[in-house]
């Protein structure tokens, strides 16, 4: 029981709060964005919170477009069975001075425990609207939806 509620309290921070990113500005029109998520998010999660990140910092940066220039991934996730539990319930026949028991066990496996992130790093250009090579980049506030100016404003930190 301890271990079930353990793990639905991780479930229930890791849904609110599964991305922390990080940003690294390597020029005037250039950033590194590197994001790391709870494993429950997967690669895919880590690929849009970085992806979310670097439309967000494209638009706090003054610009309004970016292309990613370069990308790359791991992942060190890993999944622990926690112990189980027997439990034996049996019933003992007596015949003079013969008997029998009859006896059932039961297992019930722990729960598993999943831990680690898959990490991604991006490298972007960004590039203000009608600047050469502009045409070819991924409007920021599209990538971002409509509700675009309150997550510049707050951030990002889930991996939906």
């Amino acid at each position: 029981m301890k271990f079930k509620l353990i793990a639905v309290a991780l479930a229930a921070s890791a849904a609110t709060s599964c991305v922390q990113s990080s940003t690294m500005r390597v020029s005037q029109n250039e950033i590194i964005v590197q994001t790391s998520a709870e494993a429950m998010c997967g690669s895919v999660g880590a690929a849009r919170a970085a992806q979310k990140q670097a439309a967000i910092e494209t638009i706090r940066a003054g610009f309004d477009r970016y292309v990613i220039v370069g990308a790359a991934a791991s992942n060190n996730v890993t999944a622990t069975q926690m112990p189980g539990t027997y439990r034996t319930y049996g019933t003992v026949n007596r015949y003079g001075n013969y008997g029998t028991v009859n006896a059932t066990t039961t297992y019930t496996p722990g729960p598993i425990i999943y831990g680690g992130s898959h990490d991604q790093s991006i490298g972007v250009r960004m590039f203000k609207e009608g600047e050469p090579g502009s045409a070819q980049a991924v409007s920021a506030r599209e990538v971002l939806g409509p509700k675009w100016e309150s997550l510049v404003k707050t951030g990002s930190n889930l991996c939906n």
